[in-house]
């Protein structure tokens, strides 16, 4: 049993735990966008919550404004919250196997107004409606997948910043986009000139904490999803990332007395992730991991299936099976009479 624990826990160590789409494989689900309702453009970056009474959990709009929930039979209220608009919310009771989809069109909110402005002078309320052209001609431009989709957009966010440099979103949006391009300095250039616009746009602060985990600045990491937690503590992908940050703060540190603290702090914000949202795959995957490397194997294996049921084709999915399997045969051994 010994040799076989060895293996399998080499070839965890092998296993990185990476950022995949994180897409419910449940059939049953609750679908929608959020829309400007002037401007009839997605919104992205909004956070939609949805309260229901299996589940609460909270997701961020992507690009094209478009969220998704896996669900169950039960009553839902799905609600949208974007700074300077008013809350929107629509409910629905669902049966076995129905799904809904749900279109959330957001209008300005006058009562907010003077609020936002102290706070940061142009949220999108009051971006001039060059700039917000601009943004919208740089959205239109990512929906694309060539390289040459992704520089137009690019010129466009920067054409929308240099009429008004107090664009938050477009300098959020920016920061994303060289994200996906994995262009990590500039990623961080963007989303700290968004932060010294509003220096409580929890996004914006997500965002760079993943930037740092990236280039391993695990310290400066922590602070930012830390300081972003203080203004909104249900994101379950920022509890997720802050779980990564401890769990590859302490890779190939070998002893227990330094890598035991870490792993205990990613160990509650996995947790916490997954009651945001228990269909979040990635952090099935990261409990796993965690679970494995204290000996835990069956409570590991455990997360390890679930994680394949949520994303049985993800980027971790064949070597997750690999080491799924190993351990459901050792464990199969020591039941051995």
């Amino acid at each position: 049993m010994a040799s076989v624990f060895h293996t399998i826990f080499r070839l965890l160590v092998a296993l990185t735990v990476l950022t995949v789409p994180l897409y419910s494989a449940l059939a049953q689900q609750i679908q929608g966008q959020v829309r400007y309702s002037d401007s009839g453009q997605p919104v992205l970056n909004a956070l939609v919550e949805c309260d229901g009474t299996s589940e609460n959990s909270q997701k961020l709009t992507d690009r094209d404004g478009k969220f998704s929930f896996g669900v169950g039979p039960g009553h839902y209220t799905v609600s949208v919250r974007v700074p300077g608009y008013r809350p929107e919310e629509q409910s629905v009771d669902l049966v076995q196997n129905q799904s809904e989809y749900m279109l959330f069109r957001l209008r300005s909110d006058p009562s907010t107004a003077d609020k936002l402005r102290s706070n940061s002078p142009n949220m999108d309320a009051n971006v001039p409606p060059e700039a917000r052209k601009e943004f919208e001609q740089a959205e239109a431009a990512l929906s694309g997948n060539k390289k040459e989709d992704t520089e137009k957009g690019v010129r466009h966010l920067e054409k929308a910043i240099s009429i008004d440099p107090k664009f938050v979103e477009a300098q959020l949006r920016l920061g994303t986009v060289y994200m996906d391009l994995q262009q990590w300095d500039k990623a961080e250039a963007a989303l700290r000139k968004a932060l010294e616009i509003n220096p409580r746009a929890a996004n914006a602060l997500f965002a760079l904490g993943e930037v740092y985990r990236r280039q391993k600045k695990f310290d400066q990491a922590e602070k930012a999803l830390l300081d972003g937690m203080a203004v909104e503590s249900r994101s379950a992908q920022a509890h997720l990332t802050l779980a990564r940050v401890y769990w590859e703060k302490v890779a190939g540190v070998k002893d227990e007395a330094q890598w035991r603290p870490p792993l205990e702090k990613s160990y509650q914000e996995v947790n916490q992730a997954l009651q945001l949202d228990a269909d979040l795959a990635a952090a099935h995957l990261l409990k796993g991991n965690l679970l494995f490397k204290v000996r835990r194997a069956e409570d590991a294996l455990h997360e390890y299936d679930e994680y394949l049921r949520l994303d049985p084709k993800g980027e971790s999915a064949e070597q997750t099976r690999t080491l799924a399997e190993k351990i459901r045969k050792a464990l199969a051994e020591t039941r051995k009479p």
